[in-house]
């Protein structure tokens, strides 16, 4: 018997994952994702799990590319995005905003990784706290980005009003990594997984440090208890030494009206292909099922909700 060669079993999975595809009851459905910026990981993971549902379910996906998590909402609550990646803080502000009977409310299908604030430096900089950073020059983030309100946040704790203390400039991840190569920017706020490819890029050829945040966590996490308090390993980023950072759990998001078959296939589906999606992303290493049902304050969806209890059983 002739071995089987690596592309006959890749073409017959292929073929098996498209033959899946053409029976699944949502073939041909429009699914619109709202992930995030280029580099960052919501695009990257939301590019990922567009060819896992499409690849497994027939849907057909779109991935959207958007300011980041508050984008990612309004998308969501005008019919634009079905699925939306957002950070808890933001999530949380919304359900604030909608009766819990609303259809457009948020409900998650899972927490699928935590964020790293990264406040970044050039390495010979003077700064070592945020507070160091009075009259520098700043990128805090999009108004459409989860990272701004947590930049801030973070700049209040440190005695510094982001419209009055610092040169505030509004400017993405690829910008504000540009800004700093160039040096038209003395620091820029990212909240991201770990490692973030911008920032990657940025510190192969720019040597840089992340701040320190210790002094700044309590008074931020006593105001905001979503958060939680987080390390960034020395090996990060070439930065030589760990830094204290906040950590910012992130979800996957739809509308409460979605169709509990489609959020409990969507769910099964990720879970199924989580090597894929790790193989796309390290942060995608943390999805698991066990840490995915800790999305509170936002309630679970109650097709992803049956999934998770069906996994326990099992």
């Amino acid at each position: 018997m002739e071995p089987v060669s690596r592309r006959t079993v890749l073409g017959a999975a292929g073929l098996a994952a498209l033959l899946a595809a053409c029976g699944s009851p949502f073939a041909g459905r429009p699914l619109p994702i709202a992930a995030g910026v280029a580099p960052g990981v919501y695009l990257r993971l939301g590019t990922a799990l567009a060819e896992v549902w499409r690849d497994r379910d027939g849907l057909d996906t779109s991935v959207l590319t958007t300011g980041g998590s508050v984008d990612n909402l309004d998308l969501l609550a005008s019919g634009l995005a079905e699925v939306a990646f957002s950070q808890v803080d933001t999530a949380a502000e919304r359900l604030t905003t909608l009766p819990g009977d609303d259809p457009r409310a948020p409900r998650a299908l899972a927490r699928i990784y935590d964020d790293v604030v990264h406040v970044v430096v050039r390495r010979e900089s003077r700064f070592a706290r945020l507070a160091d950073l009075r009259g520098a020059r700043v990128s805090i983030g999009p108004r459409s980005s989860g990272y701004h309100a947590i930049a801030r946040r973070l700049l209040a704790a440190a005695g510094l009003d982001a419209d009055a203390d610092v040169a505030a400039q509004l400017l993405g991840l690829g910008d504000s990594a540009e800004g700093l190569r160039a040096g038209t920017l003395d620091a820029f706020f990212w909240s991201g997984g770990l490692p973030t490819g911008g920032v990657a890029d940025l510190a192969a050829a720019t040597p840089i440090r992340l701040l320190d945040l210790d002094d700044t966590l309590d008074d931020v996490r006593a105001r905001f208890p979503v958060y939680s308090a987080g390390t960034v390993p020395a090996s990060a980023y070439g930065i030589g030494e760990p830094v204290a950072t906040l950590l910012v759990r992130n979800f996957l998001l739809v509308p409460a009206s979605l169709d509990a078959g489609l959020a409990h296939a969507l769910v099964g589906s990720m879970f199924a292909e989580q090597p894929r999606l790790a193989a796309t992303s390290p942060a995608a290493l943390t999805i698991d099922a066990r840490a995915a049902i800790g999305t509170q304050p936002v309630p679970l969806h109650p097709g992803a909700e049956s999934f998770y209890r069906e996994s326990k059983n099992a």
